[in-house]
């Protein structure tokens, strides 16, 4: 009811009981409108502060920090959307700086699974150092990267390395379709690359270490994964994109696409 159906009704009651008790109506109407939802804010900054924590934990080495400001650590876990207890999926993890990052939230009832089709002895000297029960160095090939008995995923990353495994002699679909089975309905795939001229497909994934964005697109797409944001906080429009991403690993244009597989 508006302010002022409310004030005309006050003075069509001309009892004081009565014109007291739609007063109060009124008031509690205007606190009620005054006041904004704090439930999803207050939500909203819980995260961002469990995040903040993660990225300032002392577990995270000095080259982690060093990353930070080409690889954005709060923006792409909000963007991740990671949250405790999660079961996650690290793809080709390599040094394992963004499965450090992951596990700093998950804590020690989530799982992060960091893949790679080798040991690599730099996780392994990252637990040794400081051990993270939520890490799970898995050692799988790409086209099967999923350990039997895994329990269904809440989240997949793969964190400037799909443009390595375009370069595999292993088809990406294969893999594609692998990670999607292994999602829970609802669950996510966050894809993050350094990007390559439009219509490029994947002739830059050798030379430049760059991928066409659109193919990544296409690629996951045609897996049954559903596209279902992107964002641009590594973007850098600036970049020409005809230098190889190493050259200008802290400038380079990156993409970051996040799929979704759908409950139905």
């Amino acid at each position: 009811m508006s302010k002022n159906k409310l004030f005309t009704l006050c003075h069509a009651f001309p009892l004081a009981p009565t014109r007291v008790l739609l007063s109060a109506i009124l008031m509690a109407g205007m606190a009620a409108c005054a006041t904004p939802p704090m439930a999803s804010s207050a939500s909203d900054v819980n995260t961002t502060a469990l995040y903040q924590q993660a990225i300032s934990s002392p577990v995270r080495s000095d080259d982690d920090r060093q990353s930070d400001p080409s690889r954005k650590p709060l923006e792409f876990l909000k963007f991740a959307g990671v949250k405790p207890g999660m079961q996650v999926m690290d793809v080709s993890a390599g040094g394992g700086t963004t499965s450090r990052l992951l596990a700093l939230v998950v804590g020690d009832i989530g799982k992060v699974y960091a893949q790679g089709a080798t040991p690599r002895t730099a996780i392994e000297k990252r637990l040794a150092t400081h051990p993270q029960p939520a890490i799970v160095p898995t050692v799988r090939p790409f086209d099967d990267p999923v350990p039997p008995g895994t329990p269904p995923l809440d989240l997949i990353t793969i964190n400037l390395s799909y443009h390595d495994i375009a370069n595999l002699p292993i088809d990406r679909q294969v893999l594609d379709r692998r990670l999607f089975q292994a999602l829970k309905p609802g669950g996510h795939l966050i894809v993050i690359d350094h990007a390559a001229r439009a219509g490029s497909g994947t002739t830059a994934t050798k030379t430049l270490h760059r991928i066409d964005e659109a193919l990544v697109q296409e690629d996951f797409q045609q897996a049954g994964f559903k596209m279902e944001g992107s964002s641009d906080f590594l973007r850098n429009a600036a970049d020409s994109r005809d230098k190889t991403s190493a050259e200008m690993e802290r400038m380079s244009d990156k993409f970051a696409l996040r799929f979704v597989k759908p409950r139905t």
